[in-house]
This record gives C-alpha cells, structure tokens and sequence, in this order.
C-alpha cells in the first residue's frame, strides 16, 4: 500500500520520487516477497467453534486483557496530558486496537466464507460476537488515528503506525493461530528478516518523500517585508533613511558607503 500511494502520487499528483523513495519502494517490495515465500500454510478451519476455542484460550486472552488496560490507560491518563505532543499515544491506541481488528476481522471473514460455501455460521452467537467486536475495534482506530493525522505530520504517522500495527498484529496473529508452529528456524528467521527490510523500506520512503524540497539545494533567504525601512549608519552615526516603500539593494548599499566616506 505504501509503495502503491508513492507509484501513484508520483504519476496523478506529479510529486517527485527521490531516488532513495525508489530504494525504499524496492526494499518493502523485496522484503514482501521474502515474508510470502517463506509464510506459515493457513489452517484449514471448518466452524468458526473452532476460532473461538483458539480466542479463548489462556495466552490470547492474556494478550487481549493487556491491551484493554493499556489502550484504557493511553485513553484515559495520557491523551489529555500528552497526546498533543507524543506521537506515540494515538498511534499506539491505533496500532494495539488495530492487532485486535484483524483478529475480529479474519475470524469474521472465515465465519462469511463458510456461510457462502452452505455451512451457516450466522447461527452461532460467536459469528455475532466478532462482528461487535470488528465494528468496536475500527471505529476505535479510525478516531485515533484520525486525531494523530490532524496532529501530527503524516511523514511522522505513517512509519510509525505501520511498525507498530504491524509487529503487534503478527505478535497477536502467533498467540492466537499458532502460525510458527511446525516451521523451521530457517524460515522463522528468514520472516523477520523480510519484515525488519519491509519496514526500513517504509520508513525510508516516508522520511525522504519531502526531500527535494530541503535544505541541500542551498540556503534560501527570504525576502524582506517591504514595510521594514532600511537604514545605513555613516561614520558620524548619522542614519540614512530610505523610503518604506522601496528595498535597498546591497549595491546601491556600497554605493552610499562611499559617498559617505
């Protein structure tokens, strides 16, 4: 998504992709292929009974309590205090609700897809709980992280949204279904290292994506207010003034340095 919102800005907005944003572009779209080759197969789930015995079970439930007391905590005692001025309490209440919503999400979805393939789910109050619980959860994260985009500069948000909502879904996803069970080292490593590439990649897109724009094509002096009157000291602290409504170059600046003197 963020390599696509850079391709498409570049081509429909006319902004200019530095050649890093490229580098940036390559490496989450390397890293991405790294993370699908060497994914966990998904299990094949025949009710959505069976997601609720993996929801209910002791660590999962851990992982939920903690991150209601925490996201009540940031909502609560920090964002009145600091959350004009900490990046990291909305997106952190984005990014904790946010593992919880994919959870919800796939749970639901899986529920819909065997509805459609002749097994009703919608007749079980699990298939209801999750919906509750999707709708709760989004509408969470889009406040919140609507509040950190009016607060903050998106090149700011975005990284750090990404990183956070990423690491904790995939934190929540190995509690909850287990995908690291039966994998080798080899692929395990070879995940997060795909992982940490995606993720230098997006942080590296959005902190150059304003670079043409800096500092290095020189120092930029803004012109003066025309209102500001000029004023030349001679050497008998007499002041030369000049009309308000006209600057004074810096050449006609040395030219009455030496009518002075």
């Amino acid at each position: 998504m963020v390599c696509c919102s850079a391709v498409l800005a570049q081509f429909i907005l006319k902004e200019r992709l530095h050649k890093l944003g490229i580098l940036g572009c390559v490496m989450c779209i390397s890293g991405s292929v790294i993370i699908v080759i060497h994914a966990p197969q998904e299990r094949a789930i025949s009710s959505v009974q069976e997601i609720w015995n993996m929801a209910t079970q002791t660590a999962f439930l851990l992982y939920v309590g903690s991150v209601v007391v925490v996201v009540f905590i940031l909502i609560f005692h920090f964002a009145p205090q600091c959350g004009s001025t900490n990046v990291l309490v909305f997106t952190g209440i984005c990014s904790l609700m946010g593992s919880l919503s994919v959870m919800s999400v796939k749970a639901l979805g899986t529920s819909l897809k065997l509805t459609f393939e002749g097994k009703n789910q919608l007749i079980f109050p699990e298939t209801w709980f999750f919906m509750v619980v999707v709708a709760i959860c989004v509408i969470t994260q889009m406040n919140y992280l609507n509040k950190a985009l009016d607060t903050f500069n998106t090149a700011v948000v975005s990284p750090i949204y990404y990183v956070m909502f990423t690491s904790l879904t995939i934190l929540a996803s190995v509690i909850m279904f287990k995908d690291w069970d039966g994998q080798s080292g080899g692929s395990i490593i070879s995940e997060i290292c795909g992982f940490i590439v995606v993720l230098s990649g997006t942080i590296l897109l959005n902190v150059t994506k304003d670079y043409e724009g800096s500092s290095f094509r020189g120092i930029y002096h803004p012109p003066l207010s025309p209102s500001l009157s000029a004023r030349l000291c001679s050497g008998n602290g007499e002041l030369l003034k000049h009309d308000e409504e006209n600057l004074v170059s810096s050449d006609e600046i040395c030219l009455r340095r030496q009518e002075l003197y």
